[in-house]
């Protein structure tokens, strides 16, 4: 019997101690944080060892393999222990993908994943497809594999859930674009951060589909350093050399496999990053089989992604707009790119070696005020206060909404977009988001 270790015991940890559990393995859950209770029940359950606020070395370095949470860095003290003792590491997908026989779609990039992923979902689901949404998102893969199997899965990857993941095959995988990201987990080094992204691609066979963005400039140039066995689907915002699919004369075009267009106006998610997200989600639909007209109600009736570009109310003829999710200075890009009338953009948090460079051009032309929501700063007045945009500094949800209500006109526009991630104030980017929310109701 093979002993098998889980470090942390979040949602992908739970699921991955589930099913190892099931398969026989003799099996330990450590955790150097408190346990959600909820999870403390699924171990106590299923009668599987845990601990938590410790990682015990002699319960852990006498693994035959170890499944590190994704959120858990390489550096980490007992993950470099368990490296010299030439243990192997593995994320809980890689796990679970040895396990089932289903599809898999999966859906990498640095910004739209989760808006990508729920609308493939959306769409499989409507289609009936027998399908279970999992990674970055929704439940645990290997919770699913073990006790509520389906014949697909979408599944959104991240880079720290790549970097683990060996033998595992994407039927259908998505590249969206890659900007910079994470970094702090990377060396600082960028091209550390691609390999991570492009690890996709890994394991593909000439039956599977390889969908991306043909205009990042990125992925362009990796792309002529790998031997891709899938066939290839290129997409664009504009028709274009090699693009099977775009946006032409205000229709919403795919030509392959089976040609497909829409009225560009009928989409449901609106912006120029969601052209490239639901032609993403389009293409892969297409290729699984699903009929033109199931893809087409669900791409005009997908009701969007909560935290990312959520509208959440207009008071006082303003409208404050919930994009907690933007965690990186990319996904802000995109966010004020789409906006239409003045802005007060809310920005700030857990800096990841961020560069604003790319942004400070959209700053100057669409906001009318900055209000800085973080712990620290400082990086922000040396980036922006230059820009002669009004600016007000706030530690805490309820002075920063109240900033921005002060600072705010009818016709105006409140954008949380805040390009880094949010320890440094709040639980998470969707206790961040719903702390918006609520202030903004208190208006």
């Amino acid at each position: 019997m093979k002993r098998i270790v889980i470090l942390g015991a979040a949602e992908s940890g739970v699921g991955a101690a589930a099913l190892a559990k099931k398969k026989g393995f003799e099996v330990f859950v450590s955790d150097m944080s408190a346990i959600k209770d909820k999870y403390k029940a699924m171990l106590d359950e299923r009668q599987i060892e845990w601990e938590e606020g410790q990682h015990s070395e002699e319960k852990i370095l006498n693994a035959d393999e170890i499944i590190k949470s994704p959120g858990i860095p390489k550096e980490a003290p007992m993950v470099q222990k368990a490296i010299k003792k030439g243990i192997h590491i593995i994320s809980e997908i890689e796990f679970a993908g040895r396990y089932t026989h289903a599809k898999m779609v999966c859906i990498t990039g640095s910004n739209g994943k989760t808006t990508t992923t729920s609308l493939i979902y959306h769409i499989f689901k409507a289609a009936g497809y027998d399908v279970g949404l999992a990674g970055n998102i929704g439940r645990s893969l290997a919770l699913q594999v073990a006790e509520d199997p389906h014949e697909y899965y979408v599944i959104e990857l991240s880079s720290f859930q790549l970097d683990d993941m060996y033998d595992f095959r994407a039927n259908i995988a998505i590249l969206l674009n890659i900007t910079p990201d994470h970094l702090d987990r990377y060396d600082h080094c960028m091209q550390n951060y691609v390999d991570s992204k492009m690890r996709i691609l890994q394991n593909q066979t000439a039956a599977d589909s390889f969908i991306f963005w043909n205009d990042d400039p990125i992925i362009k140039n990796e792309l002529k350093k790998y031997n891709i066995n899938a066939f290839q689907f290129p997409f664009s915002e504009l028709k274009e050399k090699g693009s099977i699919a775009y946006i032409e004369e205000g229709q919403y075009k795919i030509e392959k496999p089976t040609p497909f267009n829409m009225e560009q106006e009928s989409l449901s998610l609106t912006g120029k990053h969601n052209i490239y997200n639901s032609l993403a989600a389009g293409i892969a639909t297409n290729i699984a089989g699903i009929k033109k007209e199931v893809i087409r109600k669900s791409l005009s009736d997908f009701p969007g992604v909560e935290h990312r570009l959520e509208k959440v109310l207009k008071v006082g003829g303003v409208q404050y707009i919930n994009d907690s999710k933007a965690t990186n200075v990319g996904a802000c890009w995109y966010a004020l790119e789409s906006m239409k009338t003045p802005t007060i953009l809310i920005i700030g948090g857990q800096d990841k070696g961020n560069d604003y460079t790319s942004i400070k051009q959209l700053v100057k032309e669409k906001c009318v005020g900055l209000v800085y929501l973080g712990a620290d700063n400082k990086k922000l007045h040396d980036n922006f206060d230059s820009l002669g945009i009004p600016v007000e500094e706030t530690h805490n949800m309820p002075d920063c909404v109240k900033a921005c209500a002060r600072m705010a006109r009818p016709g105006y526009t409140v954008l949380l977009s805040p390009c880094c991630a949010s320890f440094d104030l709040f639980k998470n980017m969707e206790d961040r988001g719903e702390q918006f929310k609520e202030q903004v109701r208190n208006l």
